[in-house]
């Protein structure tokens, strides 16, 4: 007998848990894949060696080639449930107004554009918030977008070093204000508080305050009813003639088995970049009209951290302090010079000091010599620039090269253009005026080469010629596929793209839900 569901959600991360908090909600039987596992929690999480990509979940079992772009020539993805949030900095930004209009200069000729506005996200957007449990205050964010409620929680105070950061921007006219985190302030449902530890990015937390999915979504969904198959890879999607899909071959680790797998309703979300390579190891963009777009399109943020060196510790208290941002250039500079022409820069965030075991581990041998001893004396900006949508950036499959599962190699190619170059170097040039006013004696710039903020290689889009996905990211000439991640947004804009994720996978969900009813 096969195995049959309403409803297959491939992937654990915004996209995917979003859609199956609705379709579940609708009563439909949903079966979720992911290939990672269950992250580990409790003491051991706060050690050097849980960071993302010293554990296990850094997975190079399907190993990804980067013939352009990437800090080394291989590269793995990550693989637990609730998907990179588990180790994520918990920023909750909902993209600008202006975003969803897009800039004539980030554009180009790329044909990149929304399939709606602002006001038609801005529900989910807040729902999202709720679903995540966000911590905010945006009163002071000279570009804040809109919002019909306020926060689900109001934002922790500020460390000694935030609070210096924000006097800084501020005595530069600047307007700083508080980053929307996604953590657990409020000991909410029972929950543990956040005790301002040091160990946020990059590392799972280890007592369950970081709102991240695994905790707030799946642990929840499954309660509920949905059917969690871990370490199990998504092989291929088999169609009918008329590109229906039929069902989901898939390979479960743990007995070696490949299985079967049926369904009326299909949705992938296994990022940006694992979503293409299914996409085309099932050759599925042949079905498409956009088909030639399929993979093509590959946004990563350009993105660096400014790293100030003080005389003494800038953190004394060694507690958390990711909390300021600074919007003031996010659309532009037209005052300065070195932002002629350029419409939009982004945002700036402030990041906090490294842990020095995690700096030995990551950077090359002469910077992590110098940097090792001195981290203490750190503390830092992120700088995020929109990237340019451009066709040239792309992840493609290479079908001479197999994985151990045997599906065909997926290989990256990604250059960031002269004006994606030119709006990071502006912005880190401000970053640097800002870290010089808290007393910085001089700096270190950090360009961050992985593949993280990845979004666009199965874009949606208005126009059915070039863009794979319709207005509600269902997958065009495949009637019951959708995709409901990072690959299918048109642009990037200037902040982390989770809530943005979030969001518009509910409004995917509602279509299908809309669908089955109708």
């Amino acid at each position: 007998m096969p195995y049959r569901r309403d409803v297959i959600v491939v992937g654990s991360g915004f996209g995917g848990s979003m859609v199956a908090h609705r379709l579940l909600s609708a009563g439909a039987r949903v079966l979720m894949i992911e290939r990672g596992d269950w992250v580990d929690r409790g003491a051991a999480a706060w050690r050097p060696e849980s960071s993302l990509e010293l554990t296990p979940h850094y997975a190079t079992d399907i190993p990804y080639r980067c013939d352009r772009g990437a800090y080394k020539p291989v590269i793995g993805g990550y693989a637990c449930v609730g998907g990179p949030s588990v180790f994520y900095g918990c920023v909750s930004f909902r993209f600008r107004e202006q975003d969803f209009a897009g800039d004539t200069d980030v554009v180009g000729d790329s044909g990149a554009a929304w399939p709606y506005r602002y006001d038609e996200l801005e529900r989910h957007y807040a729902e999202a918030e709720d679903l995540i449990g966000v911590s905010g205050d945006d009163t002071g964010d000279p570009t804040a977008p809109r919002r019909t409620r306020p926060f689900p929680q109001a934002p922790a105070p500020l460390a000694p070093i935030s609070q210096r950061i924000a006097d800084a921007a501020s005595g530069l006219g600047l307007n700083p204000f508080r980053l929307p985190l996604a953590i657990n302030y409020d000991g909410h449902n029972g929950r543990k508080a956040c005790v301002a530890c040091r160990t946020c990015d990059t590392f799972a937390c280890a007592i369950e305050a970081k709102n991240d999915l695994a905790t707030r979504m799946i642990k929840p969904l499954v309660a509920r009813g949905m059917e969690l198959w871990t370490r199990t890879v998504a092989l291929r999607l088999e169609t009918d003639a008329r590109g229906a899909v039929q069902a989901l071959h898939v390979h479960r680790k743990d007995d070696g088995a490949v299985l079967r797998l049926e369904a009326d309703r299909f949705v992938i979300a296994a990022g940006a970049l694992g979503t293409p390579h299914l996409l085309l190891a099932s050759e599925l963009e042949r079905f498409s009209p956009a088909g030639h777009a399929v993979g093509r399109y590959l946004m990563r943020h350009d993105n660096a951290m400014v790293f100030g060196f003080f005389r003494s510790r800038p953190d004394q208290q060694r507690a958390f302090h990711k909390q300021v941002a600074i919007h003031d250039w996010y659309f532009g500079d037209e005052a300065s010079r070195d932002a002629d022409g350029l419409r939009k820069l982004g945002g700036v965030q402030q990041v906090m000091t490294p842990p020095r075991e995690l700096v030995r581990a990551h950077l090359p041998a002469g910077t992590k010599a110098v940097l090792g001893a001195f981290t203490e004396q750190l503390t830092g900006l992120l700088c995020i620039a929109e990237d340019q949508p451009r066709a040239e950036n792309r992840v493609r499959v290479d079908w001479d090269v197999r994985d151990a599962y045997g599906l065909p190699q997926l290989v990256i190619e990604h250059a960031y253009s002269d004006r994606d170059r030119r709006a990071l170097a502006a912005l880190t040039r401000r970053a640097k005026r800002v870290l010089r006013r808290s007393g910085a004696w001089f700096f270190h710039t950090h360009a961050i080469k992985t593949v993280s903020h990845a979004v666009g290689t199965v874009r949606m889009g208005p126009d059915p010629t070039t863009a794979p996905l319709d207005g509600h990211g269902r997958f065009r000439g495949v009637p019951n596929l959708w995709i409901s991640d990072g690959a299918a947004l048109p642009m990037s804009a200037g902040v982390n793209p989770s809530l943005t994720l979030a969001a518009n996978a509910l409004r995917a969900a509602d279509s299908i839900v809309a669908g089955s009813t109708a």
